[in-house]
């Protein structure tokens, strides 16, 4: 019986460490954080020249509003998907893995326009590890075509 409830502890330990701690995320003069230099994580506010982090915003002709509700429609429906933050100009989601329990945080900035193109800019990282076998990239051009439906 001892031996049983060890392993549980141990394993609930394991799964509970993959989540890892909240890094510093939102906006901070008109931008989102940067990537780090490992390769699990991408932005559209990274350098066109950064290849390996940078990716194109989503892009919504509509008003700000509409272009909020209809990503959070599509969010609401992702699987794996908790809601963390909504603002104005600002949404952050974590996407939780199947298996293993890893959590990588994603968020979405509508900068202030006139117009009524909106770009949404984009970040998608993992919290732990160092490569993300592509993932992050794949799930916001996932995003991106589900918005564009």
């Amino acid at each position: 019986m001892y031996k049983q409830i060890s392993i549980i502890t141990l394993s609930m330990t394991l799964l509970m460490g993959c989540s890892g701690t909240v890094p510093t995320l939102g906006i901070n003069d008109g931008q989102l954080m940067p990537c780090p230099e490992s390769p699990n994580c991408v932005s559209s506010q990274q350098s066109a020249a950064d290849e390996e982090h940078a990716i194109q915003p989503i892009e919504f002709v509509g008003t700000r509003q509409q272009a909020q509700a209809k990503l959070l429609h599509v969010l609401k429906t992702a699987e794996r998907a908790n809601i963390v933050v909504v603002e104005d100009d600002y949404i952050r989601v974590e996407f939780t893995s199947q298996i293993m329990r890893f959590v990588d945080d994603v968020e979405f900035y509508f900068p202030s326009t006139a117009s009524d193109k909106i770009t949404i800019h984009v970040r998608s990282a993992s919290r732990i590890g160092e490569s993300d076998f592509g993932v992050n990239r794949e799930r916001i051009e996932q995003i991106r075509n589900n918005v564009k439906l």
